[in-house]
């Protein structure tokens, strides 16, 4: 049985910096790509980050140059650190291993889409003064 679990989440004032991390038990995550997603109240899941088999990165342009995903093998963790946070990425924030590639990060995802093979159950992320 796979578990991802995420943690780090909670309030924080704007220009704040939060690090999520993603820890999984029953799989290795280093062998699959790893996303970050959020979903605002009334709005699409959205991919903001992966990282590949290789290592490689991306970003989706809303966080860009303010977040970095990166992750620890020996941990079995992919971390996400958000920097210089702005009240709209608040969001609850999901991890998910993907089979094969990473998402397309310009589109939103369904959360049934196939390329998935696990979500994490999400954590709250609060951008507010």
């Amino acid at each position: 049985h796979v578990q991802l679990v995420e943690s780090g989440g909670g309030l924080v004032q704007p220009g704040g910096s939060l690090r999520l991390s993603c820890a999984a038990s029953g799989d290795r995550l280093d062998y699959y790509p790893i996303g970050w997603f959020r979903q605002a109240p009334g709005k699409e899941r959205e991919g903001i980050s992966c990282i590949s088999h290789d290592d490689s990165t991306r970003y989706a342009d809303s966080v860009k140059g303010r977040f970095t995903i990166s992750r620890d093998n020996s941990k079995n963790t992919v971390y996400l650190q958000m920097n210089n946070l702005k009240p709209e990425d608040t969001a609850v924030y999901y991890c998910a291993i993907h089979y094969f590639t990473c998402s397309d990060l310009r589109r939103p995802v369904d959360i049934r889409t196939p390329d998935i093979k696990y979500w994490g159950q999400g954590i709250q992320v609060t951008v507010s003064s």
